[in-house]
């Protein structure tokens, strides 16, 4: 029991880390000022668009994360209860399926919601 604790302690804290080192690259790669007006417009506009690729990329990956836990959370317990009960394997099957498009559903409004970062803001 300690083992798995320490593990998931581990993997939680290596996921602390990585987000941490992944909100402090753009920091990190900031340049100078512009010296132009000209130029100050560019790199802003390059500026945005490199931040909104990372929340795009940000956002899918921790919905994708998410649903991908979910749906072999949910097929896990499902394939568990059908062992267990046999005889209720149609409706485990059915409430499973629809657990899983719930999901699904939701994954695709987080793409949609990173389509709209990139294109309209």
């Amino acid at each position: 029991m300690k083992k798995l604790f320490r593990r998931k302690t581990l993997c939680v804290f290596t996921l602390i880390l990585l987000l941490a080192a992944m909100l402090a690259v753009p920091a990190a790669a900031a340049g100078e000022p512009a010296e132009t007006e000209d130029t100050a417009v560019e790199e802003t506009a390059g500026s945005t668009l490199g931040m909104k690729a990372l929340a795009a990329g940000i956002a899918i990956g921790i919905a994708a994360a998410g649903g991908a836990v979910g749906m072999g959370m949910a097929t896990g317990k499902s394939t568990e209860s059908i062992a267990r009960q046999p005889e209720a394997e149609g409706k485990v099957r059915t409430t499973l399926m629809l657990g899983l498009v719930f999901i699904e559903t939701a994954i695709i409004y987080a793409l949609l919601v990173v389509i709209l970062i990139i294109f309209v803001l």
